[in-house]
């Protein structure tokens, strides 16, 4: 929809309302403002709930892998043949023996239930990054030393260097009874993965280590397998699950973490379709103040048309009005809407400071801080979307201020 230099002219008038058409200009104000408010929370809503299902994804997935083989009754035998047809399979990138176990630990006259996790020297160092404190390149078989999550640690009271008792309830029996089996580990290192459960509980060491305390000889719990695809992971496994049915189970991160990521997805859905109703009654604003606007410049209108304006050009004279005050409306709402996303956790942090109130508590939300991860697709779609829904808001306005009949207008003048 090209305009005239004319239609223009008269469209950029009737943007900036004169004297007497206050109220108009701020029924237009609001419309922008709903507008802008609109487009900026879908943007920020979708890019966390986008954010919080990446980073739970790239963690959970970066501790546990895309997928575990697990034996019936918890132990693989013949754990190395099953390791090596694992890594042959097409579409695994790698395989690595696992050892995981509940039991408690204490220290200091504290105790705490743990899940002792066994992992091979290269699982072990590629855990790297999320060291805060300690060397894990101290961490090696039979040197009794392991690493501790940070929450973990806080609760302990636990620091580097430090030696906390893992139990095993198992233990070994004797002429008395079963006597659990308690080892004690140096705290070499203290690691903070971002999700709450992780560091609260896990507590890392050479897997080798973790067969003497757990006392499975040479056998492991469990295999955990990377893939080039982890959205085709039950695809790719499809053969070791067929060959390896009735002595073991392949999990997936869909099926381990099913219940939490179907939630994230419905509750993501569930936002867009709420925080678009917003986008709508700010477009219903942007309709009172056309219709408002047509309403007083009836007279002008009724001019306008006995000077030789067209229907045509009256139609798009306020259509344009309109939908430049949705555009700008939309165009600010995507600065606002990346400008809070930029400074979000400084927000989170200033309003809990102001409040008192804790918005952001690790234990309920999974992980540490407010994530964030903006799709360009979908930044387009809410654009698209507010752009739309204005466009056609315009239109009864538009078509009310064409159908004027001059005559009518202009009879008693």
């Amino acid at each position: 929809m090209i305009l005239t230099p004319f239609e223009w002219t008269i469209a950029k008038r009737y943007m900036m309302p004169g004297r007497g058409e206050t109220f108009i200009a701020l029924v237009a104000g609001i419309s922008l403002a709903a507008v802008m408010l609109g487009v900026a929370a879908l943007i920020i809503v979708m890019s966390v709930m986008n954010g919080f299902r990446a980073e739970l994804f790239d963690k959970i997935v970066g501790l546990n892998g895309h997928a575990i083989v697990q034996a019936y009754g918890g132990r693989i035998d013949n754990w190395e043949e099953v390791l090596q047809e694992v890594r042959e399979t097409p579409g695994v990138v790698s395989a690595s023996p696992l050892i995981e176990a509940p039991t408690f630990l204490t220290f200091n006259g504290r105790s705490a239930g743990v899940q002792v996790r066994g992992n091979t020297q290269q699982d072990i160092a590629e855990l790297a990054p999320n060291v805060l404190i300690g060397n894990l390149s101290r961490i090696t078989p039979e040197s009794g030393r392991v690493a501790i999550g940070v929450r973990l640690a806080e609760n302990l009271g636990a620091r580097v260097g430090d030696v906390i008792t893992i139990f095993n309830v198992q233990g070994r029996p004797t002429p008395f009874g079963t006597v659990p089996r308690q080892v004690g580990y140096e705290v070499a290192a203290i690691f903070e993965v971002g999700v709450f459960d992780y560091d609260e509980a896990f507590v890392i060491m050479p897997i080798k280590d973790a067969q003497t305390l757990m006392l499975t000889g040479d056998t492991i719990g469990m295999i955990e397998v990377t893939t080039t695809d982890p959205d085709k992971v039950g695809e790719i496994l499809a053969p070791v699950k067929a060959s390896l049915e009735g002595q073991a189970q392949v999990s997936d991160w869909k099926t381990i973490n099913a219940s939490l990521f179907e939630a994230l997805a419905v509750e993501r859905v569930a936002m867009f379709v709420v925080l678009s109703i917003i986008v709508l009654v700010a477009v219903f604003n942007i309709l009172s103040s056309l219709i408002m606007l047509v309403r007083a410049k009836t007279r002008d209108i009724a001019i306008l048309r006995t000077m030789g304006a067209t229907r045509r050009s009256l139609m798009k004279i306020f259509v344009t009005t309109g939908f430049v005050v949705g555009a700008l409306g939309t165009v600010a709402g995507i600065a606002l809407g990346f400008t809070f996303l930029f400074f979000r956790q400084s927000i989170v942090q200033g309003i809990q400071f102001v409040t008192g109130i804790e918005l952001w508590d690790p234990s309920i939300r999974f992980l540490s801080e407010l994530p964030s991860r903006t799709d360009p697709w979908e930044v387009l779609t809410i654009s698209v979307l507010a752009l739309v829904l204005s466009f056609l808001a315009t239109l009864y306005p538009a078509l009310k201020a064409a159908s004027t009949d001059p005559v009518q207008v202009l009879r008693y003048e």
